[in-house]
């Protein structure tokens, strides 16, 4: 196995040893679990940068890596629903279209009909890993407890505030949403040829 497709697998991995840490009540596991998150998203931009420059590019690649970016993200947002600072909900719409676009694009990879990543869904992208690691590195700070006035001031305005952090999501999940109807609306006539309607 090629070294890209070795960091798509290890981000894989990653993923559940990031949620293991991440409910733990244990301060330094807490801690860690920024660390393993912040490495799962360094291979996934190191494992990008290889296969281009190299040429490094396989099928299994084309599937494996945006189904580990998302995987990756899912189990980041599930974190803060298990620990009820997000609602169920939110999430789920946002897995649900992630998830949906991701398939159609392999699967239109497997058929050699590319469907293009839009520049909204880049965006969209961007809103929801700053989103996540505004959170943990939150989060990183007031379990460190590095400054009283600070941690005090994150805690109580951002980690403890579920109605600012929900908001924050909802505009999230309607920026995704409209990422993905957007998606099908300009993909239309090339999804027609996926599933070969008449």
């Amino acid at each position: 196995m090629i070294l890209p497709n070795q960091l798509t697998t290890l981000r894989i991995i990653l993923s559940p040893a990031f949620l293991i840490l991440f409910l733990s009540e244990n301060v330094f596991y807490r801690q860690m679990s920024f660390v393993v998150f912040l490495i799962a998203a360094l291979t996934d931009w190191y494992d990008g940068w290889l296969a281009r420059k190299f040429n490094y590019i396989t099928d299994w690649g084309r599937f494996m890596d945006p189904l580990a970016d998302k995987i990756l993200v899912s189990t980041a947002f599930f974190a803060y629903v298990i620990i009820d600072k997000i609602n169920l909900w939110l999430v789920l719409i946002i897995v649900i279209r992630d998830f949906a676009v991701t398939g159609l694009r392999i699967l239109g990879e497997f058929k050699k009909i590319p469907l293009h990543t839009s520049f909204s869904a880049k965006i969209k992208t961007f809103l929801q890993m700053g989103f996540i690691y505004f959170l943990l590195l939150s989060d990183f700070i007031v379990i460190s407890n590095f400054e009283d006035n600070l941690s005090e001031f994150i805690k109580k305005n951002f980690i403890d505030n579920f109605t600012v952090l929900n908001y924050a999501m909802l505009i999230i999940a309607l920026i995704t949403v409209y990422t993905g109807v957007e998606y099908f609306w300009k993909s239309r006539k090339v999804l027609k040829k996926l599933f070969k309607f008449n």
